[in-house]
């Protein structure tokens, strides 16, 4: 775990570059209304990031034999991630919209995702949002060094399950920085005192996904999108932090 520790300079490009993405993604959301292409958010995305000095960590990202095409990731309605902009996917009054994006800045990646409501949306789709976010919240609160990883988990889990909702079991959040994708792995589940402990100088992107119904998930045959079994809404919400010996600070902010 040691090894996962960045340096002071490895910090702070990941701060500048969690400043570029969290003002792309700000802008990303803010366009978001009825009747947008979501190719047309990819492009928005992209072009601010390069504007910016960064680079879309998600565009050609490999997994196993499939390359992902899109530098942002806009997951409609019962989409949980990962779904792939489209000419033809329009959104439409009432939906709700997973908006993930990552970006290389300096060498290293950030990470960060927001849920948008499309125009005026469902009461259930308004509590969705608003308890994925303050999920997320709850998640940070916890971190600090020599917290254990289940200490996370337990209290997003509870938490939404308090509310109604699932937490998504198939996905986890995970350490990010030198890669896209770092140990350790970060679920949205788990038992308090449990896993490995977070060390200060680590950073991770904690991501709760929360379905409103079942937390049993499948993935597309496009191989990326990963969906809802039942049918139901799901909603995303992620920031990059470092953890610190008395706390974190996300860098994933404006």
């Amino acid at each position: 775990m040691k090894s996962l520790i960045k340096t002071p300079t490895e910090i702070q490009a990941m701060r500048e570059g969690g400043k570029i993405l969290a003002m792309v993604l700000k802008e990303v959301a803010k366009a978001v209304k009825p009747g947008i292409k979501t190719i047309e958010l990819n492009k928005l995305a992209e072009r601010r990031l390069r504007e910016l000095g960064a680079k879309p960590s998600f565009l050609g990202y490999k997994s196993d034999y499939l390359v992902y095409p899109a530098s942002l990731c806009t997951s409609v309605n019962s989409e949980v991630v990962h779904g792939i902009p489209k000419k033809n996917k329009i959104l439409e009054e009432g939906d709700i919209v997973g908006l993930d994006l990552g970006c290389w800045y300096k060498g290293l990646c950030v990470d960060t995702a927001t849920t948008a409501a499309v125009g005026n949306v469902s009461a259930g789709a308004q509590k969705l949002i608003k308890i994925t976010k303050q999920s997320l919240i709850e998640a940070l609160r916890q971190v600090q060094g020599g917290v254990s990883i289940g200490d996370i988990g337990h209290v997003v889990e509870t938490y939404v399950e308090a509310q109604g909702f699932s937490v998504v079991r198939q996905l986890t959040g995970h350490g990010v920085g030198r890669s896209v994708h770092e140990e350790p792995a970060i679920p949205n589940f788990g038992q308090a005192g449990k896993g490995p402990k977070l060390l200060a100088g680590m950073t991770i992107a904690i991501e709760p996904m929360v379905n409103a119904g079942g937390y049993e998930v499948a993935t597309q045959a496009d191989g990326w999108t990963v969906v809802t079994v039942d049918g139901s809404l799901s909603a995303h919400f992620e920031h990059t932090v470092l953890v610190t010996e008395k706390g974190y600070e996300i860098l994933t902010t404006i």
